[in-house]
């Protein structure tokens, strides 16, 4: 895989593991998923970042519980997953990376040391190292003859900035709302209409979001980006759980859709 352009000095050092991670990278399934808040590795070279142990482990570096939720998913549909590794903290992969929030100075109230006055070239170090490399991959996943769908995977928490969300799961888009809805409906046997959010817990422009501008509709790919309230997915049961019941929102959207 080609990269863009190399820093002559790099972020990543011998001990930092790729950015990304491929799960059944030759599927012919129809769906690709993907997880671009999956880890919370920090690259050797940035240390803690400044940060406490438990402020890393919080919601603010990853989306809890949504790496093994999709590779459950993944396993049950035999799909193909992409899994980015490293904290949205060092980079979130779902931000345009000129977005103030793709590398936050505060993110919930937390002040992160390691993103402020920070020089332009080590921006370029993350960009370069971290999301150009991720994105490449899952442009070349989504470029199979044979994916017709893509699918992310989140999760967010119950309350953010004093505000509480009512929802354990949101389907977001914009111009693509047959897929969402077709997901939402398929989800009604397992969790109650009113805490399933349609465009919650938040709303998708471009500014703030990547996947579904960059991946879902410059693509003209069916998508949905899937939020799960982290309070349900703390847990390996609940991680089966809602993959379980993903996966079979996901295969009613392959049958009532995609054929």
């Amino acid at each position: 895989m080609a990269l863009t352009a190399t820093p002559q000095h790099t972020m990543l050092g011998p001990d930092d593991p790729p950015p990304f991670e491929v799960v059944n990278p030759d599927s012919n399934y129809p769906v690709v998923l993907v997880c671009e808040h999956a880890g919370r590795r920090i690259p050797t070279m940035l240390g803690d970042m400044g940060l406490s142990q438990d402020d890393l482990k919080a919601h603010i570096a990853w989306d809890i519980g949504a790496e093994p939720v999709a590779r459950h998913m993944a396993e049950m549909l035999g799909a193909t997953l992409v899994l980015q590794r490293y904290s949205r903290l060092v980079i979130d992969c779902n931000r345009p990376p000129e977005s103030e929030t793709a590398m936050p100075v505060i993110s919930d109230g937390v002040s992160v040391p390691a993103n402020s006055h920070m020089p332009a070239d080590q921006k370029r170090q993350r960009i370069d190292e971290i999301f150009t490399p991720y994105q490449t991959v899952v442009d070349e996943q989504l470029a199979k003859p044979t994916c017709k769908a893509v699918l992310s995977i989140h999760s967010f928490t119950r309350t953010m900035a004093g505000q509480y969300r009512p929802w354990d799961i949101g389907f977001l888009f914009r111009d693509d709302t047959k897929t969402s809805h077709t997901l939402a409906r398929a989800f009604e046997p397992f969790v109650p209409a009113a805490r399933i959010g349609l465009n919650e817990p938040y709303q998708i422009d471009d500014e703030s979001d990547w996947f579904v501008p960059r991946h879902g509709e410059a693509k003209n790919l069916p998508h949905s980006l899937i939020e799960i309230c982290n309070d349900q997915i703390a847990d390996a049961a609940g991680q089966s759980l809602w993959a379980g019941w993903l996966a079979q929102a996901t295969r009613e959207f392959v049958e009532k859709d995609l054929k």
